[in-house]
């Protein structure tokens, strides 16, 4: 898959600043869609998609797949997603290894999984299922998680690499995801970086994340933090250089000011650690756990 450069999320608050600029004056190199905003979602949402599409790559990321669930594959979603796909003509079409509902219940977060042979068992057909619907390999991220089943037989980067391997998906690695969940649970983040197989590695996400006392929640509202960043700098040296994405999706800034964190990576990649932004401080009762903040707000 290609090497896209640096992009941003394409939001609705910035709709109006991409059409009175001239694209050459963007700033970014492409921009990554939350699919479920543009399933069915005609009139000015598509028609600024097209023109954003006639200008930068796009790639659709969505929240709605539940690859990990025990329920069938949503037929009708992949449907629409299906169509979505052909009137954007993506890159590649992202989710998250994760469930997000069972027996027609949507839960609006993206659950962990227990890392067992028998769920990659499970996993794995499914992603070879929603493939060969597609037409396409698909490229599932890792989520940030704050509980972790007794169950589980290995880790999380073991898990995604087997299933890689298994059924040729790609993976996306949020290097903010990799830090939320290793404050979260206690290991090593470079060493997961380390240990996933580097060829099948086609995106990484950076993001902002919230400490709320003993743990951290990826809340997509802030700078990307300090620590954050050399774990970005080790994932584009084991890949050799992959597209890199911007997350905001809450308290989001002016699109000027989100294209100047996003320029913070290619310092990073040229071996200067950014300005030390720390951990934004929280609580557990005023930060929500985003299913990507668009989709919450956009769909209530």
């Amino acid at each position: 898959m290609p090497a896209l450069g640096d992009g941003v999320g394409l939001r609705d608050v910035h709709f109006e600043h991409l059409t009175s600029t001239p694209p050459d004056a963007w700033g970014v190199d492409w921009f990554e869609i939350i699919s479920e905003n543009f399933i069915d979602n005609h009139g000015y949402a598509e028609h600024l998609l097209e023109t954003v599409g006639a200008h930068r790559p796009l790639v659709m990321h969505g929240v709605s797949l539940s690859i990990g669930s025990t329920a069938p594959l949503d037929r009708d979603y992949l449907h629409r997603l299906g169509a979505l796909a052909a009137r954007v003509r993506p890159s590649w079409i992202s989710d998250h290894l994760c469930w997000t509902g069972v027996n027609g219940r949507t839960t609006h977060d993206l659950l962990p999984l227990p890392l067992t042979s028998t769920c990659l068992a499970h996993v794995a057909d499914r992603v070879r299922a929603v493939q060969d619907w597609l037409g396409r390999p698909i490229v599932l991220e890792n989520p940030s998680t704050y509980l972790q089943f007794e169950a589980s037989q290995m880790s999380e980067q073991e898990f995604l690499g087997r299933l890689a391997e298994d059924t040729g998906c790609g993976l996306l690695l949020d290097v903010n995801n990799v830090y939320v969940s290793s404050v979260n649970h206690g290991f090593d983040p470079m060493a997961y970086i380390d240990e996933l197989p580097a060829d099948r590695i086609v995106q990484v996400h950076l993001a902002g994340c919230r400490d709320c006392g003993g743990y951290l929640i990826d809340t997509h509202d802030h700078p990307v933090p300090a620590p954050v960043w050399p774990l970005y700098v080790r994932a584009q040296q084991v890949t050799g250089g992959v597209a890199t994405l911007l997350e905001w999706d809450a308290r989001i800034p002016s699109f000027p000011e989100l294209v100047a964190e996003l320029s913070k990576a290619a310092t990073a990649r040229m071996g200067v650690m950014p300005a030390a932004d720390p951990v934004s401080r929280g609580d557990a009762h005023s930060v929500s756990t985003p299913l990507d903040h668009q989709l919450v707000a956009g769909r209530g």
